[in-house]
This record gives C-alpha cells, sequence and structure tokens, in this order.
C-alpha cells in the first residue's frame, strides 16, 4: 500500500491533489491514500470563515468548499485530523468521526479507523496546558476566547486513546510530540529554524499529550506537522523493543518538503475506510463521562473491562457493516457568484452521520447541550517569549514559521 503524507493542507486540496498525480505519472506509480495532519481548513461557505482562527488575510475560501458541494470528488481517499487553523464549528458536528465531504474522512477529536488491514489513529487539535484537563465547554458561535480553546486537546479524548490495546501502525498529531527532537538530528533542525533552540531545551517544544500517546501506543509510523518544517525521527522503544519512525511535514508550498510517499506492507486490495471495532467499543464505554463544561472528566467508576463491550459493538458491526455512515451535507455551498451563501442552516446542527454512529453504539446525542458557565479567564494568557524572535509554537504564522511580525 502507498500512502501519500501531507503537512498543514491550509485548504489547499485542489494543489495537493494535483501533486500526487504528478507524482503516480512520473513515478509510474498508484497511490491508495492521502493522510493530512492538520490545519485542513474544511470551510464549506463565507459563515464558515468566522469560527477559522487566523488573521483577516488569510480568511479565504480555498478550495476546500468545491469537494463538499459536488463540484470536484477528491481523487484519493483522504483521512485527515484538525489542527489549530480549522472551521471548527464543522469539525464540531464530526467530533466522533466521519466523512467531511465524500471520500474525505476526518478522524474526529480523537479516533481510528482501519484502511484495509492497516490501522490508522489520530488525535486533533494542539496541546495548551490550560485547557487540557477542560471538558469540552465551546459551542458555536464560538466568541474571541472559545474560537481559539476550542482547538486545544483534552485528557478525554487522549485518555480514551490511551485504552487502546491492539497495534496501531499509523498514528497522526498536529503538533509534535515533546522530547521527539532527541530522536533525530536536532542540530539541523535549530540551524534551520533557530528560533526552537530555547523551546528544545526546556522540553517545551511539542505536546506532552502527543508524549505520552507515543510511548503507549508505539505505532510504526508517526506523522505531524504544525511547525512548518521537515524533520525525521527514528525512535527506539525499550531494549529491542519496536520502533516508530517519526516524520514531520512543511504546508503546501512551491520547493518546500509537504509531502511524502511511505509504503507499507499490506494485504491486497481494494482498500476502503472502516470503522474500527475497539475504538467504538472504547467510545462507547467513555461516552458517560463525556465533559462537555470546563470540568474535568471524572473516570473514577469507569470499567476498563472491554471485552463484553466489544463483543455488543461486534454484534452490532457485523448486522451493519464496518463502512461509516454516507456523507450528508448541514450547510449551504459556497457559491463564488454570490457574495453570501444561499440558504439557512442551523448554527449547531445535528450531523445525520453523527446521530446514525450514536444511534449504532446506542449513545445520547449531546453535541448540542448548553454548556454551564464555564469560569475561564478570557484567552489568551500571556504567551511566553521561546527566545529572540519572541516565537511561540501555540501560534505558528500561517505563512510561515519565519515571518515573526505574525502571532497566528
Amino acid at each position: 500500500m502507498k500512502i501519500a503524507v501531507e503537512g498543514c493542507m491550509h485548504g489547499d486540496l485542489d494543489n495537493v491533489y494535483k501533486t500526487i498525480q504528478r507524482l503516480e505519472k512520473v513515478n509510474n506509480t498508484k497511490i491508495d491514500l492521502l493522510l493530512c495532519c492538520g490545519d485542513f481548513q474544511a470551510v464549506r461557505n463565507e459563515e464558515d470563515l468566522k469560527s477559522l482562527n487566523v488573521p483577516p488575510r488569510y480568511r479565504s475560501m480555498n478550495s476546500f468548499w468545491k469537494y463538499y458541494s459536488g463540484l470536484e470528488v477528491a481523487p484519493y481517499p483522504t483521512i485527515f485530523i484538525g489542527g489549530n487553523h480549522e472551521a471548527s464549528n464543522y469539525l464540531w458536528e464530526l467530533y466522533y468521526g466521519g466523512w467531511a465531504a465524500p471520500n474525505i474522512y476526518f478522524l474526529g477529536a480523537a479516533g481510528v479507523v482501519r484502511f484495509g488491514n492497516i490501522r490508522i489513529g489520530g488525535v486533533s487539535g494542539i496541546y495548551n496546558a490550560r485547557h487540557y484537563k477542560s471538558g469540552h465547554f465551546e459551542r458555536p458561535p464560538y466568541d474571541q476566547s472559545t474560537i481559539r480553546s476550542v482547538y486545544h486537546v483534552r485528557e478525554y479524548d487522549v485518555h480514551k486513546l490511551i485504552q487502546v490495546e491492539e497495534p496501531v501502525d499509523i498514528f497522526l498529531s498536529h503538533d509534535w510530540p515533546v522530547g521527539i527532537t532527541d530522536y533525530g538530528n536536532w542540530k539541523d533542525l535549530i540551524q534551520r529554524k533557530h528560533f526552537f533552540k530555547q523551546e528544545i531545551e526546556e522540553r517545551r517544544l511539542g505536546s506532552k499529550a502527543a508524549a505520552q500517546l507515543l510511548e503507549k501506543l508505539k505505532p510504526r509510523y508517526w506523522f505531524s506537522a504544525h511547525l512548518h518544517c521537515k524533520f525525521a525521527a527514528l525512535v527506539q522503544h525499550g531494549d529491542g523493543g519496536p520502533q516508530t519512525k517519526f516524520l514531520a511535514l512543511d504546508k503546501c508550498i512551491a520547493g518546500r518538503d509537504f509531502l511524502q510517499i511511505v509504503e507499507i506492507e499490506s494485504g491486497a486490495g481494494p482498500y476502503e475506510i472502516q470503522y474500527d471495532e475497539e475504538w467504538l467499543a472504547i467510545t462507547r464505554r467513555f461516552n458517560s463521562v463525556f465533559p462537555l463544561t470546563a470540568k474535568a472528566a471524572d473516570f473514577k467508576g469507569i470499567d476498563l473491562e472491554m471485552e463484553d463491550c466489544r463483543q455488543w459493538v461486534r454484534s452490532r458491526l457485523q448486522e451493519r457493516g464496518y463502512k461509516p455512515f454516507e456523507f450528508v451535507r448541514t450547510a449551504p455551498c459556497y457559491n463564488p457568484s454570490q457574495s453570501n451563501v444561499e440558504g439557512t442552516f442551523a448554527v449547531n446542527p445535528r450531523n445525520p452521520q453523527t446521530e446514525s454512529l450514536l444511534q449504532l453504539l446506542g449513545l445520547p446525542y449531546l453535541l448540542d447541550g448548553i454548556p454551564e458557565p464555564q469560569g475561564l479567564s478570557p484567552y489568551p494568557s500571556p504567551s511566553i517569549q521561546g527566545g529572540p524572535t519572541g516565537y511561540d509554537s501555540e501560534d505558528i504564522p500561517i505563512e510561515d514559521v519565519d515571518d515573526v511580525g505574525d502571532d497566528e
């Protein structure tokens, strides 16, 4: 199986797909799957731009809307996670994962799926210690605080991934696991990106949550983005233990290292994205403590013995099939000939895919619940100055990390 891995998409689907097609022709090969490591920007219309935390000059429709509307169809099955520049209102509809457009699948806030016999997991967002223990208290429409906190990784989602016992082949995160630079050529990295030096030395470059998942899951491959540069590492898990090949990639800009083709041993195709039984069992078991306020999840009392839950989920999947529920549009499509979108949709709609999955798992729909007042001070908090440039890995400039004048 040949898999294309892309760093930060920033809505530039057209160019990424065209680049893969050119590689296929030049190398006389066939790509089976595209993985994207965040900042996907699944913007469907001008209304979605309001939930995208980017400077005004970057608020553009880009090309995802073509695939959402059906004007274009993704030429490769595509799986993506969220980063810190997303249409967060749309991704909230698909919190548990689902088709963001035909042939384009979002892994959810956290998730595991199968593609053929390859198991792919991921966690969306970036790490921020201030909100890590919080629940998912944000709801659209977002204010100036929640538009930023909504994409912060939560302990609840990480804790669910920690329960995964079966081997994971590929894992995706937007920001890097903290400490990953120990396993690669960090000296070359800081020559290229000198403002990383202090954060590396102070063990602040990257995500503590991702590092915890790397240690627990030990996937064969781990792919990341966020810092807009290419970096490779090889993690040896204990003496004689498994190895994880880590690779971070750039954003889609000509001349930059934003795409890598990886060949992985797999069963014979054709391949399709399917639900993962173990992950759905974990989702079912932990949904009772899904934290929907600023309060942390209370994991006490959760029965971690999963076999009965696995059997229940297995019977449902065997009856229905493992293929995800079909894509359904829940918002008006962008029309470039008009200044505003046609029609009106709910601010926080229930996505039929999510409703169907919850019904399959026998779970209530909770995503549109009104949260209690979260009581947190307005974001942003004072940023930590990471060197002479004032670089802060919380907000990577969209254009380039070297663009010091832009803190987003």
